[in-house]
């Protein structure tokens, strides 16, 4: 039998032996194409090369693209189980000139192929053409020497494709397989077409037409080719099947289930193990593709099949999550052509088992609720509106479920009457909102969110994504457009720009259409929903409906990124160096630096600041990969993650690891930034400051990366200039300085004794202050210019000693300032009160009050030219008229 790999292999070698490029799979969120949820064709990645938009060095390709089909108008989930060939995953196999080779050339690879190659009997082979292509036609006769019985001319849009409205379009000539008589259908084109017996199995598109407008299709000056063969059809046909499930790929899948839940995979069991396989497939390749379940946008989608597939999972009667052990099976089945499944294996299981696990949790209490809301209903009876909204809004059971539970009872649900109870909720929240203080200018927002939902962030997975302008603001009022010169915010459906929150600063970047391009300062995130880019027009006009192409500042995001993933393994480092009392109190990560806030009632040592660095550095230098999970807040904080100060949680979380500690991660916490895909990519880390905010907490700032290294080398010629300046080597300089300090010291030492000397007459020197006796007692008083006030209280002590029992004031002056002492000996403080006698003589200089004890007190004022009236305020107030001693 010729497997699933082969085919796939087969047809890339035959187009890449005929000239072909390779080009491997595109991901399933489109990087093109804003208007699309999912790649859900296997030419959307090379839309623009169609349109003129964009170059390869390539006219010729060759591809199997990953697609998916769940929503809009492609959307296949509700018959995916119960029919042969209906898929939400696929894949498609096709071949692309970009105006090099056209119709014959396509014919002929295609009839070769299938003939020759895959040796598919001719007869079997039925073709249509579009009714007006004779060319075609003539071709096939030609080529493949068909006869015209089995060339269907067909005049639907059936055969003829266009990529919109506007734009290349051309006809289409579709390829079928007869699978024989003995199944029901008839050929294309009949009353019978739509039974099973001929299977379309590949379409050429011969894109030859440029439509202008509705009235104007025009020649193209370059025609190009399109083709789509989907690889589960072409399978089945080498297979010798007649059913898509049947081949290799989903029968190994399908064997799986059934083992692992031990349930027959046929009869009543068909279905539920067929959405099984099949839904495997789409979630396992969109969370390699970064989509992780979510309330938004194509995280809802995932979301929805996943919970498909869980609920069949469900009625199978496993007792416990079945999705997650099945994944094993697909990384075998499909891990060679597709290793992203093998790399996200670990995420993917454990984002498949963590769903599972709260969703059997929710399903159980939705379908008891449910049975009590039915249990009067009879067959053909419907389940009011408002009671499914009750169980959606209060109880989070999915109306889709609700719906499929009730439909295998015989009853339906009132949408329209749910669909009033989700708008009355709409209108309460609203008037809840305007209710709560929030500031006028927000209500822009709000009127944004609920008008056109939230900016689904594509940031994890990429730098640069197309989005459509859903809203412009302009002085916190919504406009049409924005022209050159202009200031705006600008509301994307989708967009890479990662919103400031969680202490991580929003990013920048340009925004671009085909008229005008936007320098995007800064994102924020009102609301918790919105991704606002805050910009200037540079050129040209902005319009709401715009298709825009929206680059983020990649240099400027890799060093958020380091800064950030820095962030948590300081937050690691410090706990494990003070002690688990540390918790985050705050923190910025801007693209230059990172500060982080953290409760510590000291100051750290510089040996602690040592250890926290070189301990960061140890796993910068290891070079893990940080892991990222989704979990429930309350799992991933039981599991050991950290919850980050500031951050609101939903019911879901990102789950970020990081490097190795013991047999754990050494980092695990609760974030939705954006970090690092390797510690290594940080590069370096380097602490430059730490400091107290408040009472027990800490400050730390940090640089990493190049303004590591840029403030080490700053640093290093700050040493340098100093070694230079002293003369000697660098390694010497820190023994120099302090040799240097304790000169100095003791060279000022030297001065305040020689001072002291001279101010009490040392060494018999002469203007030695006189002793006078005033109102009975010894009196000593003097100035002294340029003493400084810590000596003052020395010098007292020594004047008190010379006088023996009496009073004695000095005065210094310093800078126009100042200082007054007074002493009172022991037997004189009944007396006098060197307190009282000290606020004298500050009044004296302007200044006010003074303290100490009776003994001794000192005070100071702002005026030194009136040292000597403080000395003369000290002596009047002891009385008498001084006389000699």
């Amino acid at each position: 039998m010729t497997s699933t790999n082969d085919i796939r292999r087969g047809f890339l070698d035959y187009f890449a032996g005929a000239g072909h490029t390779p080009v491997a799979s595109a991901p399933l969120v489109p990087q093109n194409d804003p208007t699309l949820m999912f790649v859900n064709a296997g030419m959307v990645p090379f839309k623009n090369v169609f349109t003129g938009l964009e170059t390869r060095p390539y006219k010729t390709a060759v591809s199997s693209q990953k697609c998916v089909r769940a929503g809009g108008k492609h959307n296949d989930l509700d018959n995916v189980g119960y029919t042969a060939r209906h898929h939400t995953f696929f894949e498609m196999l096709g071949n692309f000139s970009f105006g090099d080779y056209f119709k014959e050339q396509a014919i002929h690879h295609a009839w070769t192929l299938l003939t020759r190659d895959f040796g598919l009997p001719p007869e079997k082979l039925t073709v249509t053409v579009y009714h007006t292509d004779t060319e075609a036609a003539e071709l096939w006769k030609r080529i493949a020497g068909l006869p015209d019985d089995r060339i269907i001319r067909i005049a639907t849009n059936d055969n003829f494709w266009s990529m919109g409205d506007t734009g290349p379009c051309g006809p289409c000539s579709e390829i079928f397989y007869d699978h024989g008589d003995h199944i029901p259908g008839g050929p294309p084109g009949s009353p019978d077409e739509d039974g099973d017996r001929f299977v379309e199995i590949w379409n050429l598109v011969f894109m030859q037409y440029e439509q202008v407008d509705a009235a104007t299709r025009l020649d193209l000056p370059r025609p190009s080719i399109d083709t789509g063969m989907g690889l589960e059809r072409i399978a089945a046909v080498l297979q010798g099947v007649h059913d898509n499930y049947d081949t290799d790929t989903f029968k190994a899948l399908i064997e799986a289930s059934g083992a692992l839940s031990n349930t027959a995979t046929t009869g009543t069991n068909q279905a539920s193990h067929r959405v099984i396989a099949d839904h495997l497939r789409t979630a396992g390749f969109l969370i390699a593709d970064g989509v992780l379940p979510s309330a938004e946008g194509r995280g809802y989608v995932l979301r929805r099949i996943m919970r498909r597939a869980m609920r069949h999972a469900q009625l199978l009667g496993t007792p416990e999550p079945l999705m997650h052990r099945l994944v094993p099976a697909l990384v075998a089945a499909m891990g060679a052509p597709y290793p992203e499944l093998l790399r996200a294996q670990p995420l993917i299981e454990e984002t498949l088992r963590h769903e599972e696990t709260r969703f059997r949790v929710t399903l159980a209490n939705g379908l008891r609720l449910l049975d009590e809301a039915t249990g009067h209903l009879e067959a053909g009876g419907t389940l009011p509106g408002a009671t499914a909204f009750k169980l959606y809004d209060t109880y989070g059971f999915p109306l889709d479920l609700t719906e499929d539970a009730l439909r295998e009872r015989g009853l339906a649900v009132d949408r329209d009457g749910f669909d009033t109870a989700m708008a009355e909720q709409k209108r309460a929240a609203r008037a809840a909102w305007a209710g709560s203080g929030q500031a006028a200018s927000e209500t822009v927002w709000f009127d944004i969110v609920e008008e056109r939902g939230a900016t689904e962030f594509v940031g994890y997975a990429t730098d640069t994504a197309q989005g459509t302008v859903l809203a412009l603001v302009k002085d916190g009022a919504r406009v049409d457009s924005a022209s050159e010169g202009e200031s705006v915010a600008v509301v994307t459906n989708q967009t890479p720009f990662y919103g400031e929150s969680g202490g991580q600063m929003g990013d920048a970047g340009l925004i671009a259409s085909d008229g005008a391009q936007v320098a995007v300062a800064d994102t924020a995130k009102p609301l918790g929903k919105l991704h606002v880019h805050l910009g200037t027009v540079g050129t040209g006009t902005i319009r709401v409906g715009d298709t825009v192409t929206l680059s983020i500042d990649v240099e400027r995001r890799g060093q958020l990124r380091a800064n950030h993933s820095a962030t948590h393994l300081l937050h690691a480092a410090l706990r494990h160096r003070l002690g688990e009392h540390v918790t985050q109190k705050g923190s910025l990560v801007a693209p230059d630096r990172l500060r982080f806030d953290f409760s510590q009632p000291r100051a750290l040592s510089p040996d602690d600041l040592a250890a926290v660095e070189a301990e960061v550095n140890h796993h910068i230098r290891h070079n893990q990969t940080v892991t990222t999970r989704l979990m429930t807040p309350d799992d991933a904080i039981a599991a050991g993650a950290m919850a980050l100060f500031g951050e609101k949680y939903g019911d879901e979380v990102r789950v970020l690891s990081m490097g190795v500690r013991e047999a754990d991660s050494y980092s695990t916490e609760l974030c939705g930034g954006t970090h690092v895909g390797a510690l290594g990519d940080i590069g370096l880390f380097k602490i430059v400051s730490e400091s107290a905010v408040a009472s027990g907490v800490r400050r730390i700032e940090a640089l990493t990366g190049e303004a590591a290294r840029i403030a080490l080398t700053e640093q290093e010629a700050r040493l340098f200039a100093v070694a230079a300046a002293l003369r000697v080597r660098p390694d010497e300089a820190a023994a120099r300085v302090v040799s240097l300090l304790d000169e100095r010291r003791r060279l000022e030492r030297e001065l305040a004794d020689a001072k002291r000397a001279l101010a009490l007459g040392g060494g018999g020197a002469a203007g030695a202050p006189a002793t006078e006796m005033v109102g009975g007692a010894g009196f000593v008083g003097q100035v002294i210019e340029g003493l400084d006030a810590k000596n003052l209280r020395g010098l007292v002590d020594d004047a008190k000693k010379q006088l023996g029992s009496g009073v004695a004031v000095l005065v210094a002056v310093n800078d126009g300032r100042a200082s007054v002492a007074v002493g009172v000996t022991d037997d004189l403080t009944a007396r006098h009160s060197a307190v009282d006698l000290v606020r004298l003589a500050a009044a004296a200089v302007g200044g006010q009050g003074g303290g100490g004890r009776p003994d001794m007190a000192q005070a100071g004022g702002p005026d030194g030219a009136k040292a000597a009236d403080a000395v003369a305020a000290v002596r009047a107030a002891l009385g008498g008229v001084a006389v000699a001693a």
